[in-house]
This record gives C-alpha cells, structure tokens and sequence, in this order.
C-alpha cells in the first residue's frame, strides 16, 4: 500500500515539472514575435485541457487509494489485525504531525497485571520525551467508546505507575468515523484517525490542540 502511495506521490512530481517546464516554455513563445496569435492560442488552449486531464487523474488516483485503505482497514478488521497493521505504523507519523514530537518507544497490545490481579491490555502506547500516546481502536467509534475511553486513560496510571507523572494524550482510531462522533471526541480532547488518502489520517479539524491528561 505505501509502495502504490510513492508511485502516484512520484507521478504528481513528474507532472508538475513537467506542466513547469511547459509553462516556461509557453512564456517563451508568448515573447517570441516568430509566432502568431493563432499559434498562441490553440497552444494555450491545449495546455489548459492537458492541466484539466492532469487534475481528473489526480482526484481519481486519490479516490482509488482511499477505497484501497478502506479495503485493506476492513481486511485487516476481519483479520483481527488492524492495531498492528494500520495503526501502529501510522503512529509515528501522526504524533510528529499532531504534537511534533519523536516516538521514541511504541508497543502493541501493551498488557500489564497488578498484585491483586486485574488485567488491562492496550492496543497502542507510543511514548515521546514527555508525553505518553495512548490509543484505542475501533471497527466503528460511538459516542459511548468515547466515554470508555476517558475511563482507560484515567487508570492508565494504576497500571503504569512509571507514567505517573508524564501528560497523557489519547488516540482513537476506526475505520471511518461519524461528524457526531468526531465532533464529541474532539471537545472531549481526543486525536481522531479514520481511513482516508493515507492508511490513517487525523479527522481532526486544524488547529485542534489535544488535550493532556
């Protein structure tokens, strides 16, 4: 899937360059009395349709990719798989986007047991200098995983005491993600990834700030 996102990244490269040099070329013969208006025009007009087949491509290449995240994200749930296969490799990237910050450790299906007992497994934690990532992942994210999380991070702590005093942000992730839901766990202070032009995306509006715990 990365390899396929290279390729189209490459190619909208090479068109652009190429629509550059065009266009130096262009003022070239704009300035040059060897060549008619006529010449000039049709010219000018084959270079608009050719910028207009360029853009078609690149909206209908962006549209493949995002059905093929979307495919790979479904197979991956079905798998089981999709903390491991979509989520954690995108941790790294979106924590230096979101709070541009290093990962300097991340694990997966982190599980920790207490003295007395109890048991919690965590889909993600990737750690920075001074902030601990949490995140939980979903198939489809409800207002009510939202609340369920707020509870997780609260007890994060209890079973990581070594986190004691280090700012904590959560990440919820899920295949794709309601604007009712979004919207909630934005306010509540929450990053949000879905499936989009990238295998995970942050749905957050920008300028979000998230919130530390």
């Amino acid at each position: 899937m990365a390899y396929v996102e290279e390729r189209v990244d490459r190619l909208e490269e090479v068109v652009q360059e190429f629509v550059t040099n065009v266009g130096i070329e262009f003022n070239k013969l704009y300035n040059s009395q060897m060549r008619t208006e006529a010449e000039l025009r049709v010219f000018k007009d084959e270079m608009k349709d050719f910028k207009d087949e360029m853009k078609d491509f690149k909206e209908e290449s962006r549209r493949e990719t995002r059905g093929m995240n979307r495919q790979w994200g479904e197979l991956a749930n079905k798998l089981g798989t999709m903390v491991e296969d979509l989520v954690a490799p995108s941790l790294t990237r979106i924590i230096r986007e979101v709070l541009d910050r290093d990962v300097i450790d991340l694990s997966v299906r982190r599980k920790r047991k207490l003295p007395d007992g109890r048991v919690h497994e965590y889909d993600a934690i990737a750690v920075t200098e001074d902030v601990v990532c949490l995140n939980s992942t979903k198939t489809t994210l409800r207002s009510a995983d939202v609340d369920r999380f707020i509870e997780e991070l609260a007890g994060l702590r209890e079973f990581f005491p070594e986190y004691r005093d280090t700012p904590l942000v959560g990440i919820l992730a899920s295949l794709s993600v309601e604007e009712s839901v979004l919207n909630y766990a934005e306010k509540t202070g929450f990053v949000v990834l879905a499936t989009g032009d990238q295998v995970m995306e942050v749905k957050n509006r920008p300028g979000f700030e998230p919130k530390r715990w």
